[in-house]
């Protein structure tokens, strides 16, 4: 056992050594990766988001649907070349060892052209002539590449065919539904004018599951990537939801079509979570203004799985201001409704982009990922112009400047106050005596005493750089006795390597 004694905490923080619990890789993802800018280590990257609802792998074309006035254009790629979008990322993908989360696009339309001339509903008869049919499934399926980009039709089995005939060996490739359905009515109007309901999406994964499962029968299938709490609770009070909560009702859908075809459908139920916990009158997830809500931002990722944290929300509110505790609530979902399916949450963003108070809240939220078995996770909107976000991956990823891991074979913590701090630790299951312990201080200065049974070989100490994430810097590490000593300023995060 590892004991530690934290200021501000009684009793003191306790470590089993003992007993560990494998850490998923793929909780440190991130959704559209910029490579070679937002340092390295990124186990998983997602390709996501709107434009990739109506993205029509033939050409290239894709439609912005509202984000940006449901035009069709080539703003992803001039290229038309089949492909050329999903295979290029998982090309970059592959070269930084990294998985690929691609999307498979369901809502049965894809865009036709890239003409870039507004919105699509200018154009008489739109539907017809500015987007193509989407299948799930090729008839006689007989896959070509190039496909046939004269028969007014896109089949989505062809292009997981083609992306898993093209992916290079070894590298994890999956595939997720589309992206946030429960939004359709409103990003995609266009296309999906009326509010979905239970009984189509459900229908509706089924069907493109079993499609990709077809020509991918060993890749992992993500769904049904729900936008944020009303999303997964009530499809966004589709028309038929009946006080049923969606999760519920889609987790027993998808067992009973496990049961009727003999495999499964779907492997990740995956979900998407952007904090609504508000601060000073700000959500979290704003950063203007920078002084705004900044604590509040902190304690945040504590609705992740906190049963005695209730935050200023309008979630709390409707839970009759009571905790959220998100991921024990999710996880006994599943295992009520459908045991052996992973979780993911393939958006997700705290905000603090550029201030310590967001390394602060993306190491907690990792921190969280790990020690609740989280299967994969991506950051939506970090970028090079998230230092303090990158910061927080790089306790995990690089906490160095040099390349160095956070272990793998996550620890038991307790006695931790989660209020003025979090206390995360693992080993390394390629070096059982290597410890990593991610240190985090909310908004006052902790100061820690470190003891072990056995004596330390070495150690040594780096705090995260929220200007520079790539230049931690080093932090001191005091022996005193027959214990060490840390000390960490208010708003910061570290991460120290013990040598048992």
């Amino acid at each position: 056992m590892l004991f530690l004694g934290l200021l501000l905490q009684t009793p003191p923080v306790t470590i089993d050594l003992i007993h560990t619990k494998p850490i998923s890789p793929y909780i440190y993802g991130a959704n559209n990766m910029q490579w070679g800018k937002m340092g390295s280590g990124y186990p998983l990257v997602r390709q996501g988001g709107n434009r990739m609802t109506a993205y029509n792998w033939e050409t290239n074309a894709s439609n912005a649907g509202s984000d940006w006035h449901h035009q069709n254009d080539d703003y992803l790629a001039k290229s038309n070349e089949a492909g050329y979008v999903p295979g290029s990322y998982m090309k970059a993908a592959h070269a930084n060892h990294a998985a690929v989360l691609i999307t498979v696009p369901t809502i049965g339309y894809v865009a036709a052209d890239k003409k870039g001339d507004g919105d699509v509903n200018k154009t008489p008869n739109y539907l017809s002539t500015r987007f193509l049919k989407s299948y799930a499934k090729k008839p006689g399926g007989k896959y070509i590449y190039p496909p046939d980009t004269k028969d007014r039709a896109v089949y989505q089995d062809e292009f997981v065919a083609w992306m898993e005939r093209s992916k290079p060996a070894g590298q994890p490739i999956w595939y997720s539904l589309d992206n946030e359905p429960d939004l359709w009515a409103n990003t995609h109007e266009r296309i999906h004018p009326k509010k979905l309901t239970y009984a189509e999406l459900i229908e509706n994964n089924i069907e493109y599951g079993r499609a990709i499962k077809s020509v991918a029968p060993k890749a992992l299938v993500f769904g049904p990537a729900n936008y944020g709490w009303q999303g997964f609770r009530v499809l966004q009070d589709a028309p038929d939801a009946n006080k049923r909560d969606f999760l519920n009702t889609y987790l027993d859908a998808m067992k009973t079509a496990e049961k009727s075809s003999g495999k499964r459908v779907l492997d990740v139920l995956d979900i998407h979570w952007y904090p609504e916990a508000r601060g000073n009158g700000f959500r979290i997830t704003d950063d203007s203004p920078k002084t705004a809500g900044l604590d509040a931002r902190m304690q945040a990722p504590r609705s992740l799985w906190d049963p005695g944290y209730v935050e200023t929300s309008w979630i709390a509110d409707s839970l009759g201001k009571k905790p959220i505790a998100l991921l024990p609530r999710v996880m006994k979902q599943i295992a009520d409704h459908y045991p052996g399916t992973k979780l993911a949450i393939t958006e997700y963003n705290y905000g603090g982009a550029k201030d310590p108070s967001g390394t602060v809240a993306q190491a907690d939220v990792l921190g969280i990922f790990g020690k609740y078995g989280l299967f994969a996770a991506c950051n939506w909107g970090i970028s090079p112009d998230s230092p303090a976000q990158i910061a927080g991956f790089a306790a995990y990823l690089n906490y160095d400047g040099k390349g160095s891991k956070f272990g793998d074979l996550g620890l038991d913590v307790s006695g931790v106050n989660t209020q003025s701090g979090s206390v995360y630790a693992a080993l390394s299951s390629k070096n059982r005596r290597r410890l990593t312990v991610v240190f985090i201080s909310k908004s006052s200065p902790l100061s820690t005493d470190v003891r072990f049974k056995s004596p330390v070989k070495s150690c040594r100490g780096f705090l995260m750089n929220p200007t520079n994430p790539s230049q931690p810097r080093a932090l001191p590490v005091k022996k005193v006795g027959d214990g060490w000593v840390v000390g960490l300023p208010p708003q910061s995060v570290a991460t120290v390597e013990f040598s048992l």
